[in-house]
């Protein structure tokens, strides 16, 4: 879709530019009017691949797409017209490249489109879990209740999200602090404090001689202590990409102490709730296991997604493939299988999605306690051994003069 650079006036009589996308040059006039800008010049950019390679880097966030959702169901109960509701969602979102998509799907529409086959455009940006929940909406006429429930499930899916994060800062800062401070003391503060020890000619113990060879290192080669963290970064972000890498690493988060088994209740969660969404919609269970296999992004859990599916179009049962692996919970996989017995499977999902829930809300509560002690442990651990290294060769020293 082709870009077009402008410049207009605003309301208070200002210049101003930027850049819109459109599929033609009348679409992208009906942009720029609908933003209340009064057009002074406009042009296809020259550039388009360069333009459409840096748009496509501006991000669209959970939030964003939490917020949009939730504000285009209420508009949607309220009777408003679709492509009305979406130009006033344009006109209030914040977010410089969902403006301008939800402008041109509000064209698309417009022209004639379908609500799901516009958003099919930019499956990149809403995914297929939200464009097929839509769907379902739009084809049996339940597209507020659709939406309003698909708005609950990011906001659920986004406090999730955030939550895990949270979690994920506290170690990740603590650890970088220590690292810091630990070289920071090897480059500035041991060499101070080793010099009389080698100038003694003392005979060191061999945790001294370890201490000192280190700080020197790291004190003439810092360089190449930088080039070789560098390096394993790039390799462990190129090796992650691949299939085989990604496997390994996902295998890897859900064997850690601790984060693994919160690791493995999240995208218990999120298998659930999003089966849930879609089985409630009346898509195809088939075709469901098929959409929520993208959503969850751990090659494991993926895999036995996908095993499921093969299973489920050969005639057997959604638990049975859970039942077999050992990276199920047994709780897990037997609630599947009674709410396949029952024929209420949705309600079932729902059940579990909630329990779940509460399980990684606990499990984050509590890992700050469970982590403070890991933590104070290697702080005392590091301070521990470059006090022996260095006081027991000086207390030495101090004795036999």
């Amino acid at each position: 879709m082709p870009f077009f650079t402008y410049k207009a006036l605003n309301e208070r009589g200002q210049k101003v530019s930027g850049l819109v996308e459109a599929r033609d040059e009348s679409a992208a006039i009906e942009i720029i009017r609908d933003n209340n800008l009064e057009i002074i010049f406009l042009t296809e950019g020259k550039n388009r691949n360069l333009s459409a390679f840096f748009y496509s880097f501006l991000p669209v966030s959970k939030k964003d797409l939490m917020l949009f959702s939730r504000q285009f169901s209420i508009l949607i109960s309220a009777s408003v017209p679709v492509v009305q509701s979406l130009r006033i969602l344009a006109n209030q979102s914040q977010n410089v490249r969902l403006k301008t998509i939800i402008k041109e799907l509000s064209n698309e529409i417009d022209a004639g489109s379908l609500l799901s086959e516009a958003f099919t455009k930019y499956e990149n940006v809403f995914g297929p879990f939200y464009i097929n929940v839509m769907r379902t909406g739009e084809t049996s006429g339940r597209l507020d209740e659709v939406l309003i429930y698909l708005a609950d499930e990011l906001e659920k899916d986004y406090d999730l999200t955030r939550k895990i994060k949270g979690a994920m800062i506290y170690p990740l800062v603590i650890l970088s602090v220590l690292m810091i401070v630990g070289v920071a003391m090897m480059i500035f503060v041991v060499p101070q404090m080793t010099a009389m020890l080698i100038e003694s000619g003392a005979d060191l113990p061999i945790a001294t001689r370890i201490l000192i060879w280190t700080s020197n290192f790291l004190v003439n080669y810092w360089w190449v202590v930088l080039a070789f963290v560098a390096t394993i970064l790039i390799v462990f972000y190129k090796a992650i990409r691949t299939p085989g890498g990604k496997k390994i690493f996902d295998v890897f988060l859900y064997h850690l102490p601790v984060f693994g088994e919160l690791f493995r209740k999240v995208t218990l969660v999120r298998f659930a709730r999003s089966l849930h969404v879609l089985l409630k919609g009346g898509v195809n269970i088939s075709v469901s296991l098929k959409i929520v296999g993208s959503v969850v992004t751990n090659t494991v859990f993926r895999e036995l997604i996908e095993e499921t599916r093969r299973e489920v179009e050969d005639g057997n049962s959604i638990a049975s493939v859970f039942m077999r692996s050992k990276e199920v919970p047994t709780m897990f996989s037997e609630m599947i299988a009674i709410g396949e017995k029952t024929s209420n499977i949705d309600m079932i999902l729902e059940r579990i999605s909630s329990f779940y829930g509460k399980e990684v809300d606990n499990t984050v509560s509590n890992l700050m306690v469970l982590l403070e002690p890991i933590v104070l442990l290697i702080l005392a651990s590091g301070v521990l051994v470059i006090l022996l290294a260095i006081m027991l060769p000086m207390y030495s020293i101090t004795n036999s003069v």
